[in-house]
C-alpha cells in the first residue's frame, strides 16, 4: 500500500496540475484509481485552485467513462444483465425511465462502494443522450468532489482515511434525502405541469366556441 501511494504521488508530481484530470479519467475508464485521495491531496496543498482541481476531476471522469459508454452501448442489455441481478437491472431502467438525467448524477455524486459503472452502462444500454450523459456525469461528480474538497479544508486530509467509514454513511444518508426530495419534486413539477396544460386546454376549447 504504501509503495502504491508512493507510485500515485509520484505520478502527481510528474503530471502538475494535470495529475487530477488524467487521474480521474483513468478511474472512469476501467482502471480504477484512488481519485479521491488524489483530488484531495491537490485541493490541500493548493486551496487557492479548489474550483478549478473540483471541475478538471469532474471533466476527467466524464470524459472517461466514454469508452465503457461505447461497450455498452455497442454490446447493448446482454453487457449489464452479465454484471447485475433481473431485479437490479429492472429497477435501474425504471429509474432512468422516469428522469434519466438524475438516474445517472444520483449515483455520481456518491463515493465508493457505489457501483457507478453499472450505472454508466446503464446509460448506454437505455440510450441515454451522449450530451446529456456528460453532463449528468459532470455535474455529480463535481457535486462529490466540492464536498469533499471543503471536509478536506476543514478536517484535513486524513478525514479520508480515519473518517471514511464515517463520511460515506452519512453521505448515503443525505444523498437518500435529496434522493427523495428531488423524486418528490419531480413528481409536483409533473403535476403541477399536467394540471397547468388542462387550464390552457380548457380556455383554448372555450375561446374557440365563443
Amino acid at each position: 500500500m504504501a509503495r502504491y501511494t508512493a507510485w500515485v504521488l509520484g505520478l502527481m508530481k510528474v503530471l502538475g496540475i494535470w495529475g487530477v484530470f488524467v487521474i480521474a479519467f483513468a478511474d472512469s475508464a476501467l482502471l480504477g484509481m484512488p481519485v479521491d485521495f488524489v483530488v484531495a491531496t491537490y485541493v490541500y496543498q493548493d486551496r487557492r485552485r479548489m474550483l478549478l482541481y473540483v471541475a478538471m476531476a469532474s471533466l476527467g471522469s466524464a470524459l472517461g467513462s466514454v469508452p465503457l459508454y461505447l461497450i455498452g452501448y455497442w454490446g447493448g442489455e446482454k453487457v449489464l444483465r452479465k454484471r447485475i441481478s433481473e431485479e437490479r437491472f429492472l429497477k435501474i431502467h425504471r429509474s432512468f425511465e422516469r428522469n434519466e438525467f438524475w438516474a445517472l448524477m444520483f449515483p455520481g455524486m456518491l463515493p465508493p462502494p457505489m457501483p457507478f459503472k453499472v450505472f454508466v452502462l446503464g446509460a448506454a444500454v437505455f440510450e441515454m443522450k451522449f450530451r446529456d450523459f456528460l453532463v449528468a456525469i459532470f455535474a455529480g461528480r463535481f457535486v462529490r468532489f466540492l464536498v469533499l474538497s471543503l471536509l478536506v479544508l476543514w478536517f484535513g486530509p486524513q478525514i479520508i482515511s480515519h473518517f471514511g467509514g464515517a463520511f460515506k454513511h452519512h453521505w448515503m444518508l443525505l444523498s437518500g434525502a435529496v434522493l427523495e426530495l428531488g423524486a418528490d419534486s419531480l413528481v409536483a413539477g409533473a403535476a403541477i405541469q399536467k394540471k397547468i396544460g388542462g387550464i390552457r386546454s380548457r380556455r383554448c376549447r372555450r375561446y374557440s366556441l365563443t
